[in-house]
């Protein structure tokens, strides 16, 4: 885990307190020592690019390290420019239940909000 030092105090990503909670909740019960997470844009997905979410201990050598409202995490260079000013909730209801991303550099997103052009 990096140390206190190594963790950039403006986050690009911010991360509700819905979700903060639902990844400690994660971190608690499923991570086996894992206490950062790790958002990554891949290809993929019905619009281009989709998001992946993973919990991890350790960052990459090159990986950016923020904090935002508890909740470590390590982002790679290339995603980096396409998360900036995301915001990472957690919705739970009768409709919908799961993480929500607004992403404000998607162009366009599909219908499920996983993937985004």
């Amino acid at each position: 885990m990096p140390s206190p030092s190594d963790v950039q105090t403006e986050s690009i990503i911010a991360i509700t307190d819905a979700a903060a909670d639902k990844i400690n909740q994660i971190i608690t019960e499923q991570a086996n020592g894992e206490t950062a997470l790790r958002m990554r844009v891949v290809g993929g997905g019905c619009s281009g690019f989709q998001y992946q979410l993973a919990l991890e201990d350790t960052p990459n050598a090159d990986d950016n390290v923020f904090s935002s409202n508890g909740i470590t995490m390590f982002i790679d260079p290339n995603s980096a420019m396409y998360l900036r000013g995301t915001e990472v909730d957690y919705i739970n209801g009768l409709n919908e239940s799961g993480f929500k991303i607004t992403n404000p550099n998607a162009q366009s997103t599909c219908g499920c909000g996983q993937s985004f052009r």
